[in-house]
């Protein structure tokens, strides 16, 4: 069992705010929040006082994905669950808690050498989370959404979000040419709540910068879905994939390249998983119909980084 509810935050850092904005404010329809950082650009999609943090940098590369707990006493039991496998973990301060717009929080690093937040206690923007074009964002139960790690470390990274954060396995599916032997690796899905998976880790060629492979958001209705589809091609940006569903989450969605390298999925009609009857299984297409991926530039997790 997990102490996590789900996906609370993530937190990036840019070379291109302005070009973030365009995509997440103009494109995707984000609704804007406030924060600490005057250049940063705080995204809300409900109550929250953000969701996604982008923050100005040298680098494009992923700060911390941020997980939810209930109380200090899950936290409390994380830490010590995390320790006890291992892996240090520092309490952030006050401070740094209050910049995150939470009231406590602890940092740790998974095998995959991304940063990792456990936090709790979200403060609450009341005002209206006014939208682009109206729609409204699947989170509540479900948190953020979902993202897709690299990791040049599968199973020792599946291995701590199973064993040690209590992840659930929710299926996989082969990826990559077999070996002699006929094994083959594997994306691994997981989930901590009725989203079918809030997390998924990518075998990958190196480590570092930038940390991420995806991040998901869902939205109410496919007309949203498709005026931000759009939006987006109207302002410039790479379709990394078509319009296509799902066969693990059923979702119908698009991707889209961000800056630094990754892709934003923006979906709708995700699957709720019932697990008094749900079974780990391995997918052996990645959707049904649609998500047609020849236009994808190489994502950044799979590029050799720069000498």
């Amino acid at each position: 069992m997990t102490e996590l509810r789900g996906l609370g935050y993530l937190k990036v850092q840019t070379t291109d705010v302005p070009r973030w904005r365009e995509l997440m404010i103009d494109s995707l329809g984000f609704a804007e929040g406030t924060g600490p950082e005057p250049d940063g650009l705080y995204l809300r999609m409900d109550e929250r006082s953000s969701r996604v943090i982008i923050l100005p940098g040298e680098t494009d590369e992923v700060l911390a994905v941020g997980w939810e707990v209930r109380d200090q006493f899950a936290l409390a039991a994380v830490g010590r669950a995390v320790e006890a496998a291992g892996t240090p973990v520092k309490m952030l301060s006050t401070g740094e808690a209050a910049h995150r717009g939470v009231e406590a929080a602890m940092t740790f690093t998974d095998p995959a050498g991304i940063p990792v937040e456990v936090f709790f206690g979200p403060v609450l923007d009341h005002s209206p989370v006014l939208t682009g074009a109206g729609q409204k964002f699947v989170t509540g139960k479900c948190g953020l959404g979902h993202v897709v790690l690299p990791t040049t470390e599968m199973e020792e990274t599946v291995a701590f979000y199973t064993e040690v954060l209590g992840f659930l396995p929710r299926g996989a599916m082969k990826v990559g040419p077999a070996a002699e032997d006929g094994s083959q690796a594997r994306i691994r899905f997981m989930g901590i709540n009725q989203r079918h998976h809030s997390l998924a880790v990518c075998p990958a060629p190196h480590g570092g910068a930038p940390g991420m492979i995806h991040l998901m958001v869902e939205v109410d209705t496919l007309d949203a879905v498709g005026r931000s589809l759009d939006n987006v091609q109207k302002a410039g940006f790479t379709i990394s994939s078509t319009l296509g569903r799902h066969t693990n989450d059923k979702m119908v969605s698009f991707y889209v390249r961000a800056p630094g390298g990754w892709d934003i999925e923006y979906g709708c009609e995700g699957m709720l998983v019932d697990e008094t009857w749900y079974t780990s299984e391995e997918i052996s297409a990645d959707s049904y119909w649609g998500h047609d991926w020849s236009g994808a530039e190489p994502l950044a997790a799979f590029t050799p980084p720069a000498s």
